[in-house]
């Protein structure tokens, strides 16, 4: 049966260093499952790998989005089982890598999105309700049938709350977690890799990334964003870093204020992905912490396949 590897985990554990490791050792690829890092113009704070990080290992669905393009989790699962079996085609085992829980759901579990990525009528149906009732209207419907989902949208962010009313009459499920009883994908062979440290020094990774981040033009790039018409309602700006830096710009937040945030919402973020990761049963955990060497990860990693 083909395979693949899936290298998950939180943001800053080292991911990306690992994943570039076991691809020059498979001779293969990477496909990203990153939800933001899809975005041209979003390099520094997606921490985007450069073309030198790559060190010449071909990375897929990553600078390939326009900032004001809307992607969904039904076009990244078509889009990296198509490069999946491209790459199996080639005889080589695909590295999938990234923190974007629902995109590594798309990939292991055998998820239905419904035969369209969209439903137009249904979402000018909602367009019509808010124009005739308000945003409040659409986002009580939401909240009637997806709670989770309702609590990490703003009522006014018109764009997200539709499409997530659109995602649960297509799938017939929520916008974003497990199902009850979910089934594994019969198309190839997943060997799930989670990466973690100990907490204390994964959160001075992260608050040590964030400084970095700012120090590397931070700013100037989410003004570069907001000056080509990119606000907030955008999917692009959603993601932290971009959302963070934006209401700073736009005067919400001075700018110690802003840093302080953007390090707690990365934490926060961590946190939620090691909890969502943590529900795969089959996940094979290494602690990068008590490992001598990454020679050593790599190692363990291929003795899973």
């Amino acid at each position: 049966m083909n395979k693949i590897i899936v290298i998950a985990g939180p943001t800053a554990v080292g991911k990306t260093d690992i994943s570039i490791d076991v691809a020059k050792k498979l001779e293969t690829e990477i496909i990203s499952c990153d939800s933001v890092q899809i975005y041209k113009e979003l390099d520094i704070g997606s921490a985007k790998p450069t073309q030198i990080e790559m060190q010449g290992v071909k990375h897929h669905l990553i600078d390939f989005l326009a900032p004001n393009q809307s992607y969904s989790v039904s076009e990244y699962q078509r889009d990296a089982k198509a490069i999946i079996a491209e790459l199996h085609e080639a005889g080589k085992v695909p590295i999938v890598t990234g923190g974007t829980g629902l995109y590594v759901n798309a990939l292991t579990y055998d998820m239905s999105f419904g035969k369209a990525a969209s439903d137009d009528a249904y979402r000018l149906e909602l367009e019509q309700i808010v124009r005739e009732e308000g945003n409040e209207a659409v986002y009580g419907m939401l909240k009637a049938i997806d709670s989770a989902a309702a609590e990490k949208i703003h009522p006014n962010n018109v764009r997200r709350v539709i499409r997530a009313l659109e995602i649960n009459k297509m799938s017939g499920k929520t916008k974003g977690d497990f199902t009850n009883d979910p089934v594994k994908t019969s198309d190839y062979e997943v060997s799930l890799i989670g990466l973690t440290r100990n907490r204390l020094k994964l959160y001075a990774r992260i608050n040590s990334r964030v400084d970095m981040m700012i120090d590397a033009g931070l700013i100037d790039e989410v003004e570069s964003l907001k000056n080509m018409g990119l606000d907030d309602s955008f999917q692009s700006m959603q993601g932290i870093g971009y959302k963070e830096v934006l209401a700073y710009l736009n005067g919400i937040y001075d700018r110690e204020t802003m840093i302080s945030l953007l390090k707690q919402n990365s934490r926060h973020y961590a946190k939620r992905q090691m909890t969502w990761f943590r529900r795969y049963g089959e996940m094979k955990w290494i602690d990068l912490e008590t490992v001598d060497s990454r020679e050593d990860v790599v190692e363990a990693i291929l003795a899973t396949i």
